[in-house]
């Protein structure tokens, strides 16, 4: 054990020095494609179509050892091809079975000579297919050490005498302790390329604009897993699978949408490789194997989309597919208008300076993001014109300022926010009560109402008059006004002296009939109106969050956010962080 601890350091050491990884720069040899990324597809004589779709100028196939004289062909058609070693194991064998590590060196120069043989090419790109236990955790077994070991030593190898080794992985990589320092020495000599499983019937289920987004998403984890380990993405590459199988197509139907993927996945890694830097993505899977998979008679059209969605020039999808496949190659796409940090569809923008601007007030960008997306959601729920607004901005002022609207705006200056994003929350708050208006809620029982007095013994309350209706008074003009239901000030007025509160829904003028007193102080019998609509209007406010969630995902099945940055639907608005834009 001893032994092939110390093994296992030297490589360690030797890979070190071999690169500084993080300042490695590509440099396509013999004629490959001067392309970012650089697209590599698998094929080998049991694509039966790879004379009609990958024999063509501007592809880069990856062919294995065996395949006669195929690499060759692609090569008089236009192509270029590089080495495919469809069996690392028998290189290095496997965890359980290592191989000699006296024979990795004479190993690895054989195959860099029959790379070299079957490219023509003096410096290779060697795909290494693929790792075994990649989620392997230390401490690791004696024979699994060994095993690490003489990969390393293989790829090690093959870079020393000029070749450019691709590892493939296919699993998450476990990164703790001596492993990450194993990764780290691979990333020295050797580009690592996760392959990519996602769900294709979960993704076409979702839509272009979700499914792209879920595409993205696991793409950027997929390689997250080593750049947050210190492997930089010029060292990363992605493997996208296109198998008929559980790990590809897995029997998502009918071919269209099947077809509509492919061009999804292709669109969403190039997205990726670009924002990211990846060098390289791989494609496999264009093979049927009956014995393993059912049979495929959609691979030749999907390999034809796939190439289509990368270069128009590069072949017809549209043809290949036929009907019912949807051609837009920006549907779900991370296209934004300038200025714009989210479209939300038929729900508008969300704009760059406005989540600014409520960021600087939560001092959270994602909290930023919720709100505006809940202001987004409830946009057309409700028309609030702007002499609403003003009577709401009244009411806040009275409220919270003493009618002081010098106070107010400074108020607002010291929270980082100007009146015109406050008159923006009004606005969303006075849709919430339009929106609250209209819900359905179960009537009030005695019980509640009994345990509503008791919970609020210790609050004001005020008996009072008031020129119309009002909701507070549970839509009377006589009741009991009671505290944090009522508007604030009318526990402020002189008894028997009518005065003016302003309320979201304007002045109303409010006559005090006796003086302040404590809740418990007040008859049940008296209260019950008032409390009956405090307890509606929380039930209301409950069955507006459930309304308001199911809208913002609405709308979130049609966003698009930079860097794919979605808000998450949340109960947070803007009087959460300034209480005093609350409505009374």
């Amino acid at each position: 054990m001893k032994r092939l601890a110390l093994a296992v350091v030297c490589l360690l050491s030797v890979a070190a020095g071999a690169s500084s990884g993080s300042s490695h720069a590509v440099s396509w040899p013999c004629g490959l494609p001067a392309a970012s990324p650089l697209w590599v597809d698998y094929t080998d004589a049991t694509v039966p179509f790879w004379k009609q779709i990958f024999g063509r100028p501007g592809l880069v196939l990856a062919t294995p050892p065996g395949t006669g004289g195929l690499p060759a062909q692609l090569r008089a058609a236009g192509a270029s091809t590089i080495y495919f070693d469809l069996k690392l194991q028998t290189r290095v064998g496997t965890p359980d079975a290592p191989s000699d590590p006296a024979t990795i060196v004479d190993i690895a120069n054989k195959e860099f000579d029959a790379a070299v043989k079957q490219t023509g090419c003096q410096t290779p790109l060697i795909a290494e297919n693929e790792l075994f236990g990649a989620t392997t955790q230390t401490p690791w077994s004696p024979s699994n050490t060994q095993y690490r070991a003489d990969v390393l030593a293989l790829l090690t190898q093959l870079a020393a005498r000029g070749a450019h080794p691709y590892l493939l992985i296919s699993s998450p990589p476990y990164v703790g302790d001596t492993a990450g320092d194993w990764w780290r020495a691979v990333a020295q000599v050797s580009d690592i390329v996760r392959e990519f499983f996602p769900a294709p019937p979960e993704v076409s289920a979702a839509g272009p604009i979700t499914g792209s987004r879920i595409l993205r998403t696991q793409m950027r984890q997929a390689v997250g897993a080593f750049t947050a380990m210190g492997i930089p993405a010029s060292r990363l590459g992605l493997m996208l699978e296109f198998e008929s199988g559980i790990y590809g197509r897995n029997g998502l139907k009918p071919a269209s949408a099947w077809f509509d993927f492919v061009k999804l996945d292709a669109l969403a890694a190039r997205q990726v490789a670009g924002e990211l830097g990846l060098p390289t993505v791989w494609s496999w899977g264009w093979a049927t194997y009956t014995e393993k998979s059912p049979f495929d008679v959609d691979k030749q059209a999907a390999a034809c989309v796939y190439l289509w969605a990368r270069s128009q020039s590069l072949c017809d999808g549209p043809t290949a597919a036929g009907t019912g496949f949807d051609t837009s190659l920006s549907e779900g796409q991370l296209v934004l208008p300038g200025g714009v940090f989210c479209t939300l569809g038929s729900a508008g923008v969300i704009a760059m300076a406005t989540r600014a601007q409520l960021a600087a007030v939560t001092g959270d960008a994602e909290a930023a993001g919720t709100i505006a997306l809940g202001w987004g959601a409830t946009r057309s729920a409700a028309t609030v014109a702007g002499a609403q607004i003003d009577a709401a901005e009244r009411a806040v002022i009275d409220a919270s300022f003493g009618g002081n609207r010098t106070a107010y705006l400074a108020a607002l200056a010291r929270r980082h926010a100007n009146r015109g994003l406050a008159r923006a929350a009004l606005a969303a708050e006075l849709r919430r009560d339009a929106v609250e208006s209209g819900l359905r809620v179960p009537p009030v029982s005695e019980a509640a109402i009994a345990s509503f007095y008791d919970a609020y013994a210790g609050v004001r309350a005020r008996l009072v008059t008031t020129k119309a209706p009002v909701d507070w008074l549970g839509g009377r003009k006589r009741g009991i006004a009671i505290e944090t239901v009522a508007p604030a000030r009318v526990f402020a007025l002189p008894t028997g002296r009518a005065g003016l509160v302003q309320t979201p829904g304007g002045a109303v003028a409010v006559q005090p009939l006796e003086a302040v007193l404590p809740f418990a102080a007040v008859p049940l019998s008296a209260a019950r109106p008032a409390i009956a609509a405090a307890i509606t209007h929380q039930a209301r406010d409950d069955a507006y969050q459930a309304w308001l969630e199911a809208q913002e995902q609405k709308v979130l099945g049609t966003a698009t956010c930079a860097a794919d940055d979605v808000p998450a639907p949340l109960p947070v608005d803007l009087p959460d962080y300034m209480p005093f834009l609350a409505l009374p």
